[in-house]
């Protein structure tokens, strides 16, 4: 390659890179400007590429080569600042589970598993469960046939709530440990649920398990991202207000390191398991460049991690992931303090934002319906 377009062509990169990331700061919630909080990974490796090279060429910079440098430099930083604490550099934000008798370990395995309706490898999910043996199986996107194949596993998980539909918000959950008072709420869309129940655990101990799944901001989905930022936002709120040990768990079209997540987690108060760990991007299967985590768990202070992990693909565009928690209530104190604390900008913002969604939420429902009752 002609060393002049290498150099020009590396200049072309780092200003998409920087025009990319400032682009992501723009104050909307449509989905062309919330849709680069999801590549992170991918802006940060190309944009490294991109100041890689230019160094190369530094003996050829002049005034402009400089400010773009510059430029390049901070948006770097920036979304180096977003990506780290998803690795083994950043302090753990939940501690490795102690070592306990089987007696006394109580665990509990969750598996969140986002099965894509039209996919028909259904053995695959029921052969998966049967393997892994979680304690709790959230699936999302799941329709009647799904419901049907799922019917093999049953007599394992005698506590269950089905919620089938075919507009790819079907969801269910399947427990071998008792609900209590399970409920389906539409929050945002009249036709888009959420599961909301009680949870026994082995020891006895009744905790809350939220299991979620908003519509994306994407020019198929939603035009913007509000619906999905205030169900989250009115979730962690509801837990904080009510000081409730919980965990919440689903495919929240949504990353960790967004605004709108890393908000959700200062009104609420739970932990991120993957803070200090390590990526579990479970989506998109097909295209390893272009994978993000999209399947998320998030928990309060007495829980610590045994294990989380990706799961073997089953057919759909998600990965299942398994995140396996022990019950240690002693370690709540020394754990609260690494939870992110909300400041009054955060509390007015999440109220904001909750009333716009209920507003969008109910235009998007008058939409849905008239779109079904046009195709009726």
């Amino acid at each position: 390659m002609d060393l002049s377009l290498l150099y020009y062509s590396l200049q072309w990169l780092a200003g998409f890179i920087a025009f990319v990331t400032i682009w992501g700061w723009v104050p909307l919630d449509n989905w062309w400007v919330r849709g680069v909080e999801f590549p992170r990974i991918q802006i940060m490796v190309l944009g490294i590429i991109a100041w890689i090279g230019m160094i190369m060429f530094f003996s050829e910079w002049q005034l402009g080569q400089w400010l773009l440098f510059i430029v390049l430099s901070i948006t770097l930083a920036f979304q180096l600042r977003m990506v780290l604490p998803y690795t083994r550099l950043w302090k753990k934000e939940v501690q490795k589970a102690k070592n306990k008798p089987e007696g006394e370990a109580h665990q509990l395995k969750i598996m969140v598993s986002n099965v894509l309706t039209p996919n028909n490898e259904t053995q695959k999910l029921v052969d998966l469960v049967k393997h892994r043996q979680p304690d709790i199986l959230i699936t999302l996107e799941t329709d009647k046939k799904w419901e049907k194949a799922l019917q093999q596993i049953e007599s394992d998980y005698p506590y269950t709530v089905k919620v089938p539909l075919d507009n790819l918000y079907g969801m269910h959950l399947y427990s071998k440990l008792e609900l209590i008072d399970p409920e389906v709420k539409y929050l945002m869309i009249d036709d888009i649920p959420s599961i909301h129940t009680q949870l026994r655990l082995q020891g006895g101990r009744v905790i809350w398990l939220y299991c979620l799944h908003p519509m994306p901001p994407s020019p198929t989905e939603a035009d913007k991202s509000t619906t999905r930022d205030a169900e989250l936002l009115m979730v962690g709120k509801h837990i904080k207000e009510n000081k409730q040990t919980a965990i919440l768990a689903g495919d929240l079209n949504d990353v960790a390191w967004s605004k709108t997540t890393r908000r959700f987690q200062r009104i609420s108060g739970l932990l991120d398991p993957r803070i200090g760990r390590h990526f579990i991007n479970t989506f998109h299967v097909k295209y390893p460049f272009l994978r993000w985590a999209l399947d998320h768990i998030f928990h309060s202070a007495c829980f610590t991690v045994v294990d989380i992990k990706r799961m073997p693909s089953i057919g759909s565009d998600h990965f299942p992931v398994m995140t396996t928690l022990q019950y240690e209530p002693e370690e709540t104190s020394k754990q609260e303090g690494n939870a992110p604390t909300a400041e009054a900008e955060d509390v007015a913002e999440a109220d904001s934002k909750i009333e716009e969604g209920k507003k969008e939420g109910k235009k998007m429902s008058d939409e849905r319906k008239q779109a079904q009752g046009s195709f009726s």
